[in-house]
C-alpha cells in the first residue's frame, strides 16, 4: 500500500456547528476556492518506492536461504508465513504504488486545466480493491505468525502435530480468500470505492455521508485490522514470558551432566526461538505504530457519522491522508526486520557489546569439543 506519491493542496472547509477535537475547523465556507495541485517533487517518492521493492526482494532472498538451511526444523512454518508476508508487502508496494503514480501523473498533466477530472470508476474500484486486499493480508499474516510461534514456544511437543505444512498453506489460502472477499464486495455493488483527497488514491468512503454498506465495510476493515494487531500483541507477550521463564529455569540448573548431554540441542532450539521472537516483536511494534492511526481513524470517523456529528470535511481528509502515509511505511519497514534481526547480525552485535563474554563462551565450547575427542580416542 505504497501511497507516498500522494500530495495535498490547500482547500477550503465547510463551516460546521459541531466541531470535534479530531478535525478542527480553521477555514470558513466563504474562503477562496481550492487551488490546483502544484507540481510535486518525485525524488523522495521514487526513492521510497525503489527502497521498498529492493528491501522486500532482499528479505525474500534471505528467507529463501534460511529455508534451505532449516528444511527439517520447526522454523519452516514460520518461514513460509514470513515469505507470504514479504511477498504480499512487495506486491502491494509495487501495484498500489504504480496505480497511485498513474493518477499522480494524470493530475500533473492537467495541472494547467481549469478542472481536474476524477479517476474513472472502474479504475477506482480496482485501486480501492488493491488497497483493501494488500492492507489486510500483511495484518492477517502477522497475526498468524504470532499464533504459530506462541504454539511452538508454549506447547513444543504439540506444535509438530498441530502446525503442519498443509495447515500452514491452508491458513495462507484462508487469509487470502478473506482479504479478497472483503476487497471484492464493492466490485459486485456491495458498497463502493471512492477517490480520496487529493484525488491520487481510492478507498472505502469514511468521511461525509455514508451508506449502510459503505459504513459496514469500513467498520469491518478497521475492526478486523485492530483484532489482528491485538492477537499479535497478546500472542507475542505470552511467548516472550514463556521464553523468560525457560531462561530462568536454565539458570537454576547446575548439573554439569545435564548441560553436557542436553545443552547443545536446547540452546540451538532456544536461539531459533529467540531469533523468531525478536523478529515477531519488531514486526508487531512496526505494525502497531504504522497501522493503528489509520485503523482507529476509520473506526472513529464512521462511529461519529452514525452519532450524527458533523465535521469539517477537508481537514478530516488531510488527517486520513496523513494516517495512510504512515501505514504505507509498514511495507518498507517489515523487510528490514528480517535483514537486520538475523542470528548472524545479532551475534555480531553481541560480540561488539560483550566481547569478553563471547570469547569465554567460545573457549568453553572449544574445551567441551576437545574433551569429547579425548573420550572417543
Amino acid at each position: 500500500m505504497d501511497l507516498l506519491f500522494t500530495s495535498s493542496f490547500p482547500a477550503s472547509c465547510q463551516n460546521s456547528s459541531n466541531l470535534t477535537a479530531l478535525c478542527p475547523d480553521n477555514q470558513t465556507a466563504n474562503s477562496t476556492p481550492p487551488a490546483l495541485v502544484n507540481p510535486p517533487g518525485f525524488g523522495m517518492s521514487y526513492f521510497t518506492m525503489t527502497l521498498g521493492a529492493l528491501s522486500n526482494l532482499t528479505a525474500l532472498a534471505i528467507l529463501a536461504h534460511s529455508y534451505a538451511s532449516f528444511r527439517r526444523r520447526a522454523k519452516v512454518p514460520f518461514l513460509l508465513l514470513a515469505s507470504a508476508l514479504l511477498f504480499s508487502d512487495l506486491a502491494g508496494h509495487v501495484i498500489t504504488g504504480s496505480l497511485a503514480l498513474h493518477l499522480h501523473l494524470g493530475r500533473l498533466k492537467h495541472h494547467e486545466a481549469a478542472v481536474v477530472a476524477e479517476p474513472p470508476q472502474v479504475y477506482c474500484k480496482l485501486f480501492g480493491g488493491c488497497m483493501v486486499f494488500f492492507g489486510l493480508c500483511p495484518l492477517l499474516l502477522g497475526s498468524a505468525m504470532a499464533v504459530e510461534r506462541c504454539i511452538g514456544i508454549t506447547q513444543p511437543l504439540l506444535h509438530p502435530a498441530v502446525v503442519t505444512m498443509t495447515r500452514v498453506r491452508l491458513t495462507v489460502l484462508v487469509i487470502t480468500f478473506t482479504a479478497l472477499t472483503l476487497a471484492g464486495l464493492p466490485l459486485i455493488n456491495v458498497g463502493n470505492y471512492k477517490a480520496q483527497f487529493p484525488g491520487t488514491w481510492c478507498f472505502l468512503p469514511v468521511n461525509g455521508p455514508l451508506s449502510i454498506a459503505d459504513a459496514s465495510l469500513a467498520l469491518a476493515f478497521s475492526t478486523l485490522g485492530l483484532i489482528t494487531l491485538t492477537v499479535s500483541v497478546v500472542s507475542n507477550t505470552v511467548s516472550g514470558l514463556k521464553l523468560l521463564q525457560a531462561r530462568f529455569k536454565d539458570r537454576c540448573v547446575k548439573s554439569s551432566v545435564t548441560r553436557r548431554h542436553g545443552s547443545f540441542s536446547s540452546s540451538s532450539l532456544r536461539s531459533l526461538d529467540v531469533e523468531m521472537m525478536t523478529q515477531l516483536a519488531a514486526i508487531t511494534v512496526v505494525s502497531c505504530l504504522c497501522w493503528s492511526p489509520f485503523l482507529i481513524y476509520i473506526l472513529i470517523s464512521v462511529s461519529r457519522f452514525y452519532e450524527g456529528i458533523r465535521r469539517p470535511r477537508r481537514q478530516c481528509e488531510k488527517l486520513l491522508l496523513l494516517a495512510l502515509r504512515l501505514a504505507s511505511w509498514n511495507q518498507i519497514m517489515d523487510p528490514w526486520v528480517y535483514i537486520l534481526l538475523r542470528r548472524a547480525v545479532l551475534r555480531r552485535l553481541l560480540q561488539l557489546l560483550q566481547p569478553e563474554r563471547v570469547g569465554l563462551t567460545q573457549s568453553s565450547s572449544y574445551r567441551d569439543s576437545h574433551r569429547k575427542q579425548i573420550s572417543l580416542h
